[in-house]
């Protein structure tokens, strides 16, 4: 079972070997930090699950460490005396790994590029081994996946935790945001206060569900590292009644430090997050295709047609009659639950008119963009929709003539070639959109291109 549930930072600061004097300008984090260690002392869990951002980490997988020990020391930090080793319990990792393949939920073993421990594996311990050591380890890393596959994942472990009928405790490990001020890490983004402020909300009061509604490009204006961390622990305690306790929130550093509590109190059935979350989309989904006019009609029509049988919708005869007449490139763009799912587009016109375009394009996107696996039918209830209808592109002579909200970027040096459409989450400056552009086209960030602008008409 389930016995307690922590939320903490990993500062290696507060580690006094590494500090030296400096732990005490976040001496509430320090002494909340003790708590949650004798809280876990008096606990004497069997098997402590702890979560990592800085284990390692793949896109669409979540790695879980494998063999009997892992061993690891703060010798990055200028403190290589100081040594963690634990035992990992290879009962709970078997068990989770065949929940998680029962569930085609991609965790697993695989995958092992470094056996060190991490900091934000050790940071946690280090408080821990002071008032208990005989336990085993679960180090669980992060994804890139949905905040709803980190939720689910949470599920499982807690899924494990009662099928082995042990004594366990949960160490969701993650710094808030990296930019609270200009002296920060990253500098400061005003994202980065509201990030804290708003995160602490919710973790202070256990209203798990609205982990599930942060904007993806919100946590990464933000610069936050424990999000998914968080996401995870709320999926284990789904369906249950938590008492929390909100010990400490510091940022002096410019890194947002946070330590809560959780008190598993019973079972609350109310308490399914990520159901109530999964019917707000449903909800929002079929409100937007309400919305959806003839472009957006078309390509989630020939996506929805491929994708359960494999071939090409034919045009419809109603459509506007631009869409017939008319020719562009059109780029089709698909995000689910919040996250792109598949871009594929044309700089130019290829098709004999905007709907064939859409037409190729929505195929493309949904099965062949190269960053993505192809959609599969169960997903496209899930599925939002957006078609960008390009103008034509022009030459300029240098990026102030470009403005991120309504003008895309071509950038072209020799052969090679990479485009940006305009007003995407989280690109803000000219800069990153000039960048990213170059990045897509294997440009180095410091040679020199010609530079192209064009407006679109965006379709949702």
């Amino acid at each position: 079972m389930i016995s307690g549930v922590f939320m903490v930072p990993h500062p290696p600061l507060i580690i006094p070997e590494i500090g030296r004097g400096e732990e005490e300008n976040i001496q509430d984090t320090v002494d909340a930090y003790h708590e949650v260690g004798r809280r876990i002392g008096d606990l004497k869990p069997e098997t402590i699950v702890l979560i990592s951002p800085h284990q390692i980490m793949y896109a669409d997988y979540f790695h879980i460490s494998p063999g009997d020990e892992g061993t690891g020391d703060f010798g990055q930090f200028r403190a290589p005396q100081v040594k963690i080793k634990v035992n990992y319990d290879t009962e709970f990792v078997e068990n989770l790994c065949k929940l998680a393949e029962a569930g085609d939920l991609p965790a697993g073993t695989e995958g092992e590029r470094d056996r060190r421990l991490d900091h934000g594996t050790m940071v946690p311990l280090y408080f821990v081994n002071q008032y208990w050591r005989d336990y085993k380890l679960v180090r669980i890393g992060l994804s890139g996946l949905s905040l709803v596959t980190h939720y689910e994942l949470g599920r499982r472990i807690r899924e494990t935790a009662e099928v082995l009928g042990r004594n366990i405790v949960v160490i969701a490990s993650g710094d808030l945001s990296h930019r609270l001020t200009e002296k920060g890490p990253y500098g400061y983004r005003e994202e980065g206060p509201k990030y804290d402020h708003r995160i602490m909300e919710v973790m202070g009061s256990g209203d798990f569900g609205r982990l599930l509604e942060f904007p993806e490009d919100f946590c990464e204006k933000a610069g936050e590292c424990g999000h998914r961390s968080f996401t995870i622990m709320a999926g284990v305690l789904d369906r249950t009644s938590v008492q929390v306790k909100r010990l400490s929130y510091e940022g002096p550093f410019g890194v947002g430090y946070g330590v809560c509590i959780y008190e598993i109190c019973g079972r609350d059935l109310t308490r399914n997050f990520k159901e109530q979350y999964e019917e707000k989309e449903r909800e929002r989904i079929r409100k937007q295709r309400a919305r959806e006019d003839d472009y957006v009609g078309l390509a989630r029509a020939v996506i929805e047609e491929y994708v359960c049988t494999g071939k090409k919708k034919e045009i419809p005869k109603n459509l506007p009659k631009e869409m017939y007449t008319q020719r562009a490139g059109v780029f089709v763009s698909i995000k689910k639950e919040g996250q792109l799912r598949g871009c594929i587009g044309t700089i130019q016109a290829v098709q004999p008119s905007i709907a064939e375009e859409i037409r190729e394009n929505a195929v493309s996107a949904s099965m062949k963009d190269p960053r993505f696996s192809p959609i599969e039918p169960d997903e496209l209830e899930k599925l939002s929709v957006s078609v960008d209808v390009l103008g034509e592109t022009e030459k300029i002579a240098s990026p102030a003539q470009l403005d991120v909200k309504r003008y895309g970027v071509v950038v072209t040096k020799g052969y090679r070639r990479g485009l940006l459409l305009p007003n995407l989450d989280g690109v803000d400056t000219v800069d990153e959109q000039v960048r990213i552009a170059k990045q897509k086209a294997g440009i180095g960030a410091q040679e020199d291109v010609e530079l192209e602008r064009f407006e679109v008409v965006r379709h949702y």
